[in-house]
């Protein structure tokens, strides 16, 4: 496998840099141009760009605090609005490419942290394919091209921050993408009986029965950028992911919590859309939200769940596979007001080709964009945000 990846990334680098460079400039459609002339094309392409990219870069500052697929699914919507994006994910992932990786070459997981890059780079659908291609036979097969790019620029670094550092220049990503520590740690849980419970794989298994969840080392040290990036920020988003293995990893890093205590920016939670098998079976938007104020030591300020039932035919095959939908009670919303937690319900979801029910990153990150900046410009923000058909 040692020699494999060596001579993987020896003969495949240098062509996907050159690659990912060429593909970085801006792909701006004039279909309505009055004039065919190249050089005036240029030039109105060149102030479409530095207009778009002034506007971007007066947008909030947001960081986005999760993992897996929630994770990237928002930041793709985040960087229509903003450049000024942070997103913090969790290393806890054991399983498929990321597990094999860690295990055999003791780097950390790098699957997360490569679908946040994409998510943030420019639309590059070619891009996409390449680096989310993944091989099928040998002993590559289950790896994606993307991972081992990273294993590879980690290699040349000799850092895994310094690999995603050069990822992040390689990409033009609008934003940064960090992981929570650089530090080799274990997700621990202890079910209600006292039984110990090691791994993420594991912890997946027995949410329903969890008690209690932390890392070892306990003590693991955050990056510094990750606490000077919570302290700038306008607004300070947990979600959505898998509630044990996506979002609250990151909160168990103690300096991380404690930070988001520490900082004036709201706190928001995004509830998933759906129930998982085994992880969540059976909570409620209340019971999620209760998670994350029993680790972070206090609520959120917002709650944004989903309003609308799904269709019938996708919510059957979800039932039918363990996955409950996740809609807010009369009940629940009673407690979200006593306790002064701002509830925000829309209807979040698409349908995507393959039928899956995912957020709707576009709707989703304009109304979080709405909260932040309405926070930055110092608003008494739980009681002016209006949302257009939004109930709180």
């Amino acid at each position: 496998m040692s020699s494999l990846v060596s001579f993987f990334a020896g003969a495949f680098i240098g062509g996907v840099v050159a690659y990912i460079f060429s593909r970085r400039v801006a792909n701006v459609q004039f279909d309505n141009a009055k004039t065919r002339d190249k050089s005036q094309k240029k030039r109105y392409k060149d102030i479409y760009i530095r207009a778009s990219n002034q506007r971007l870069s007066l947008g909030p500052y947001i960081v986005a605090i999760g993992g897996g697929t929630g994770l990237s699914t928002l930041l793709k919507g985040l960087k229509c609005f903003t450049r000024n994006i942070t997103a913090i994910v969790t290393v806890t992932d054991e399983g498929g490419s990321s597990g094999r990786l860690r295990q055999e070459w003791g780097v950390l997981p790098p699957g997360d942290i490569r679908n946040c890059l994409l998510a943030l780079a420019e639309d590059d659908s070619s891009l996409n394919r390449l680096l989310n291609f993944r091989f099928d036979r040998g002993e590559l097969a289950g790896h994606s091209l993307g991972n081992l790019l990273l294993l590879a620029a980690t290699e040349i670094a000799g850092d895994f921050r310094k690999g995603i550092e050069e990822l992040n220049y390689m990409l033009a990503i609008r934003g940064q993408v960090l992981p929570v520590t650089t530090e080799s740690v274990c997700l621990v849980g202890r079910t209600e009986n006292g039984s110990r419970v090691e791994g993420e794989l594991n912890i997946t298994n027995c949410g329903p029965d969890l008690e209690e969840l932390w890392l070892e080392p306990r003590n693991a040290k955050p990056l510094p950028e990750v606490l000077k990036a919570i302290s700038n920020a306008d607004l300070i988003v947990l979600g959505p992911g898998s509630l044990f293995t996506s979002v609250i990893p990151n909160l168990l890093v103690e300096e991380v919590s404690n930070a988001i205590l520490n900082s004036s920016a709201p706190v928001v939670y995004v509830c998933n859309l759906m129930t998982q098998p085994l992880e969540t079976e059976g909570f409620s938007v209340w019971d999620h939200a209760k998670w994350i104020a029993k680790v972070l030591r206090r609520f959120p300020d917002f709650v944004v769940a989903n309003s609308t039932p799904l269709p019938q035919d996708i919510s059957s095959r979800y039932i039918a596979a363990g996955s409950m939908p996740l809609l807010v009670t009369p009940e629940e919303r009673e407690k979200f007001k006593k306790i002064g937690v701002y509830l925000i319900e829309d209807k979040l979801y698409k349908i995507n080709e393959e039928g899956s029910v995912r957020h709707d990153s576009v709707k989703l990150a304009e109304c979080l964009v709405r909260i932040a900046r309405s926070a930055r410009e110092r608003e008494i923000w739980k009681e002016s945000i209006q949302f257009s058909g939004m109930s709180g």
